[in-house]
């Protein structure tokens, strides 16, 4: 058992919107403080786009980005929208946690249905050959067109893995586009497709028959 004397707890951000003039301007503020905009990053002042943080959650350096890519677009007459539906998450613990898309907290606050499909690591060559058999890799997909709508991963690297989620969410991909898609044996790549296997009970390593 280790003691401390101290422990900082560094988390939650605000957005920095208040004392800059804004109240010269005719940009709107919503009750936490971020700058109201559209999906072209416009601002209720025609002069006037956000990105960032101060645009909403989530606060993401790499949400941030594209949207200034959209931003400049728009300002450069091109028809440009943000669609936040696929932005990557990734906490950089041991093991990493990453997910994008619909998870399944949303989906029951929303009330919609998905079908959630787990591969576990422990079955994954990959994993075993390593030692880090404690990861999972989540799909959440829709029973009626089979579209994948989120995933999760828990594991090592999820945050490099991850991005082929994003792509498959993206491109409003089915899960028997993933799960008919080779990826490289042993890799820890191919458990995005071994569970779109499981949506269709074919994973060799999980016994799961099709409904």
């Amino acid at each position: 058992v280790e003691r401390y004397e101290r422990v900082l707890v560094s988390v939650g951000r605000r957005p920095r919107t208040q004392g800059i003039g804004l109240e010269n301007t005719q940009v709107k503020l919503d009750q936490r403080g971020f700058v109201v905009c559209n999906r072209r990053q416009e601002t209720d002042d025609p002069h006037i786009y956000v990105i960032g943080d101060a645009a909403g959650e989530p606060m993401l350096a790499h949400k941030a980005t594209h949207e200034g890519r959209v931003a400049v677009e728009v300002i450069l007459g091109k028809p440009a929208e943000f669609d936040k539906r696929a932005i990557p998450a990734v906490v950089f613990t041991d093991p990493e946690i990453a997910w994008a898309g619909l998870t399944e907290e949303q989906a029951k606050r929303e009330d919609r249905a998905v079908s959630v499909e787990m591969y576990p690591w422990a079955a994954s060559g990959r994993a075993q050959a390593i030692g880090r058999t404690d990861g999972l890799t989540k799909w959440l997909i829709d029973p009626d067109t089979n579209r994948v709508l989120g995933c999760g991963m828990v594991g090592p690297g999820a945050g490099e893995l991850i991005a082929e989620a994003v792509l498959a969410i993206e491109m409003g991909c089915e899960a028997r586009d993933l799960a008919e898609s080779v990826h490289p044996h042993p890799t820890l790549s191919e458990t995005l497709m071994n569970a779109a296997e499981v949506f269709f009970g074919t994973a060799t390593e999980i016994y799961k028959p099709k409904r």
